[in-house]
């Protein structure tokens, strides 16, 4: 069984940066393509950005891919999600996920493990 620890959310102001990352608990961590998504208050989970097992593929969102950056270290079984120029809207929940196969990567019930999350909250 894969855990699955995030990390690095926060309160911050508004064109702050942060780095969330997510610990896995063990190498097998390698073979999953990763995914982070986000719930804000009353909305449904939705994904932000996913990279495959070997980094080679990745994709990010539309509406945040010139702001936020999706990234692994597979010798540290940790995936990281690089966060710039923070908005209000940015204000969720953040989620990491992992499964075998880089495919249907919005749906969230493909995912075999999914973390705590870690709160995220961008003040104006």
């Amino acid at each position: 069984q894969l855990q699955l620890v995030e990390s690095g959310g926060g309160y911050v102001q508004a064109g702050d940066s942060l780095r969330l990352s997510c610990a896995a608990s063990d190498r097998t961590f390698s073979s999953y393509a990763m995914a982070w998504f986000r719930q804000a208050p009353g909305k449904e989970r939705e994904l932000v950005a996913a990279i495959s097992a070997s980094a080679l593929g990745t994709h990010t969102v539309d509406s945040v891919k010139d702001r936020f950056t999706i990234s692994r270290d597979n010798a540290r079984n940790t995936v990281y999600l690089q966060i710039n120029s923070l908005k209000p809207e940015d204000t969720a929940v953040y989620y990491c996920a992992a499964k075998r196969e880089f495919t249907r990567i919005s749906t969230l019930r493909t995912y075999d493990y999914w973390g705590q999350g870690t709160q995220v909250t961008v003040s104006s």
